[in-house]
């Protein structure tokens, strides 16, 4: 290669990186962004040279699992992983730390295209022929072919947009509300989990997930599910979750040791086959994993085969009880703040009568915002307050 291409070639991936200015970029306000050999419908805008992308949408398109919560989020695939913090501060897989600007636009959280570096790909900019593109060596058509083929769709439509200021995000009450997503167009998923059960309202509690065609995953008590074993059935039957919750509910018992964090896992394991034919690999520990599930117990108990879920989403439904608009607007004020930076929610209830009251309202509400019901599997990538995957 000549000196003159290897030089065109540093030059252009500065561009990208906004380390030089991108002077077309800040002119037209946004590209569409190319990815491999198709031309997607993410719209990158430019702001400050930088060009930035929604997190969700970025996601999605490069099948990278996005979990976390707006001050961690964690974005993960095949190829490396990254954790992009609230301060503005990222870090990579092997501990690499970089500085990551992140803002909301149009409802929207925006992160900067650079990290897709992270992930095992590389960056063309050329703006004489409006080409913004990522490439991970998959790609058939080179950038020349590639402009040539998708010239109608890579031109701008319409003037300039302007583009939108990386200051801190304005107070929630001065933004204006994003157009709610028509109902299950968005393809937003929602993981609904309840704690502590089975118990003698979860048929009740089952009846209204059934009226909503909504679906959960119980994380369950050994002693109950040899109390209730019909609802357990029931839950099967139904294809509900099975997550294990352990045996005491008791921190002196269930934290006692690594070895004693097992024994329960592996006897509240024993009781769910026993009762229904089936096993599982999900765990939640009493009171989630922080502080008490270390290092220590994850590699006991993880090293076991288990994968290890909390939540972020926390009704609180354990502390307001009867206190229905608290918990409804508690869930809702945390479902609003994931769905602002592309998160699914998992959200934490607890299988007890007063939960009851306010559920339907939470199921009308995520239905009204788009999100479909999952369950959480054992090939899922875990979400949990260490960030351990295994």
């Amino acid at each position: 290669m000549s000196i003159k291409k290897i030089l065109l070639c540093v030059i252009v991936c500065f561009l990208a990186l906004g380390a030089v200015p991108a002077v077309h970029a800040e002119e037209s306000g946004e590209m569409k962004l190319g990815i491999n050999d198709s031309v997607t419908n993410i719209r990158a805008v430019s702001v400050e040279y930088t060009f930035y992308v929604p997190v969700r949408e970025f996601a999605d398109e490069l099948k990278l699992s996005l979990g976390g919560t707006l001050e961690d989020l964690m974005l993960s695939g095949d190829r490396g992983s990254l954790r992009i913090l609230k301060e503005g501060k990222g870090i990579a897989g092997d501990g690499t730390e970089m500085s990551l600007t992140t803002f909301t636009h149009g409802g929207k959280l925006m992160i900067p295209l650079k990290i897709a570096m992270q992930f095992g790909y590389s960056v063309s900019y050329k703006p004489d022929q409006y080409l913004l593109r990522i490439t991970d060596g998959s790609q058939t058509l080179d950038d020349g072919a590639f402009t040539e083929k998708f010239k109608d769709k890579l031109k701008p439509e319409g003037p300039p947009q302007p583009a939108p200021s990386p200051s801190p995000a304005a107070p929630e009450s001065s933004k204006p509300a994003p157009n709610p997503p028509k109902t299950g167009a968005s393809g937003k998923i929602v993981y609904l989990t309840f704690d502590d059960g089975p118990s003698a309202t979860t048929g009740q509690l089952l009846d209204i997930l059934d009226k909503h065609g909504a679906k959960a995953t119980f994380f369950m008590l050994g002693p109950n599910i040899k109390r209730y074993p019909s609802q357990v059935k029931r839950m099967v039957k139904s294809e509900q979750g099975l997550g294990l919750h352990g045996i005491t509910h008791m921190k002196s018992k269930f934290y006692a040791s690594p070895a004693a964090a097992l024994k329960e896992m592996n006897q509240d394991n024993a009781d769910l086959e026993a009762v229904s034919g089936r096993s599982t690999k999900l765990i939640r520990p009493p009171y989630g994993s922080k502080p008490y599930f270390t290092k220590a117990f994850r590699d006991k108990v993880l090293g076991s085969g288990y994968r290890l879920w909390d939540w972020n989403v926390d009704s609180l439904d354990w502390k307001y009880k009867s206190a229905s608009d608290s918990i409804y607007n508690n869930v809702v004020s945390q479902v609003n703040k994931l769905d602002k930076c592309g998160v699914n929610p998992v959200i934490l209830m607890h299988d007890q009568k007063a939960t009851l009251q306010v559920l339907p309202r939470i199921l009308d509400y995520l239905h009204k915002k788009g999100y479909r019901y999952e369950i959480i599997t054992s090939d899922l990538k875990p979400l949990n307050f260490w960030h351990d995957t295994r």
